[in-house]
C-alpha cells in the first residue's frame, strides 16, 4: 500500500509538557483519515509539525515523500490547510480571497482564473464569488476555506475540526462535500475531530489520540466490531449499591460509572434488559432510564480510556 503521510515517533515537547509522544501513523495515498481525541488531546499540534508549522522536538514525518524537517517547502507546496480557527478578510469577496492564495502558492497567471472559477464551481460559490466574505453563512465561509486549500491542487488536504462550530444540518452538506472532494478530486485528506460521528461517517482509518499518544488506529467498522458488545445505559436511584451487585452478574463484561449513570458492556443486549429491570426491583432499586446501544466509537474510546470524549475534554 502507498502512503501519503508516514511519521516516526514525532513528538512536540514544551518544558516539561508533552503535547504530542512518539505518534506513528501511516496514512493511505487518496484515503479520508482521521485522527480523533478530545480537546487537549495533541490533534493540532500534530497536524501543524505535517504542516512544518510547528517542528518536531524529536521523530519526523514524510508528506507526499518530502520530510517535514529537512524539506519544508516542498512539503508546504504539497498540501491545502483548513485551520480550526477561521482566517478570512470579511472585507474581501470569495473571489478575492481565491485570487490572493493563487498568487501566494504561484500558480501560474495564464491558468489562474480558470483554477479559480473551477474552485468556485467546486464549492458551489459561484454565484456569491463577488459578495463580501461578511455575508456569507457559516457552512459558506468553510467551503470557501476548502477551496482556497485546494487553489494550487494540493495532494494532501489537512482539515482541523473541519465543523466545529457548525449547526448539524450544515456539518452534515460539509460531510457530504468532504466525501465529494476525496472521491472525485485526487486529494488525500487528512483530518482531525473529536466528533465520533463524523470520524464514524468520513473517514476510511482513524486513528485516536489521548494525552498525546495514539492509542488505537483502524477502520471505525473494525474498532466497533472489536468489542462485542451492546452498551445498556442505566440510571437508578441507589447507583453505588446497584454498581456492587450488577458487577457480580456473569453477562456483564465491563462496568462504567460517570455522573447519574452506569454504562454495562453486554453480549446481545436485546436480550437482557428485562432481565435488568427485574434485577434492580428484585433488590428494591428503582430505574429511572434504561437504553440499549449498539457499538459505536465512543465505546470504543471509552474501553481504551476508560472515560468518554466530553470527560478526557
Amino acid at each position: 500500500m502507498e502512503y501519503i503521510i508516514e511519521t516516526q515517533d514525532i513528538s512536540k515537547k514544551y518544558d516539561d509538557f508533552t503535547a504530542v509522544n512518539g505518534v506513528n501513523l501511516k496514512v493511505p495515498k487518496n484515503s479520508v483519515y482521521g485522527v480523533l481525541g478530545p480537546n487537549g488531546a495533541g490533534k493540532t499540534t500534530l497536524i501543524s509539525m505535517l504542516c512544518t508549522i510547528l517542528h518536531p522536538t524529536s521523530g519526523t514525518a514524510t508528506v507526499n515523500g518530502y520530510d517535514v524537517r529537512k524539506q519544508p517547502k516542498e512539503v508546504r507546496e504539497s498540501i491545502g490547510i483548513v485551520f480550526q480557527s477561521r482566517a478570512l478578510d470579511d472585507m474581501l469577496t470569495g473571489r478575492e480571497h481565491l485570487e490572493m492564495h493563487a498568487s501566494l502558492y504561484g500558480v501560474p497567471k495564464d491558468v489562474r482564473q480558470t483554477r479559480i472559477d473551477e474552485i468556485l464551481d467546486l464549492i458551489a460559490l459561484g454565484k456569491k464569488a463577488d459578495e463580501f466574505v461578511k455575508t456569507y453563512s457559516g457552512g459558506m465561509k468553510r467551503r470557501l476555506e476548502i477551496g482556497r486549500g485546494l487553489i494550487h491542487h494540493p495532494k494532501v488536504l489537512f482539515l482541523d475540526e473541519p465543523t466545529l462550530g457548525l449547526d448539524p444540518q450544515t456539518r452534515e452538506s460539509i460531510w457530504e462535500y468532504i466525501k465529494e472532494l476525496n472521491q472525485h478530486q485526487d486529494v488525500s485528506v487528512l483530518m482531525t475531530t473529536h466528533y465520533m460521528e463524523e470520524a464514524d461517517r468520513l473517514c476510511d482509518e482513524i486513528s485516536i489520540i489521548n494525552q498525546g499518544q495514539i492509542i488505537t488506529s483502524d477502520s471505525p467498522r473494525n474498532l466497533k466490531r472489536e468489542l462485542k458488545a451492546d452498551t445498556i445505559t442505566m440510571q437508578v436511584d441507589k447507583l453505588e449499591e446497584f454498581t456492587r451487585l450488577v458487577e457480580k452478574l456473569d453477562f456483564v463484561k465491563e462496568t462504567y460509572v460517570m455522573d447519574s449513570e452506569i454504562k454495562l458492556l453486554v453480549e446481545r443486549g436485546e436480550n437482557l434488559v428485562a432481565e435488568l429491570v427485574n434485577f434492580a426491583n428484585k433488590h428494591e432499586i428503582f430505574v429511572y432510564s434504561i437504553e440499549l446501544e449498539h457499538p459505536n466509537l465512543e465505546d470504543v474510546f471509552l474501553k481504551y480510556t476508560g472515560r468518554t470524549i466530553q470527560e478526557e475534554g
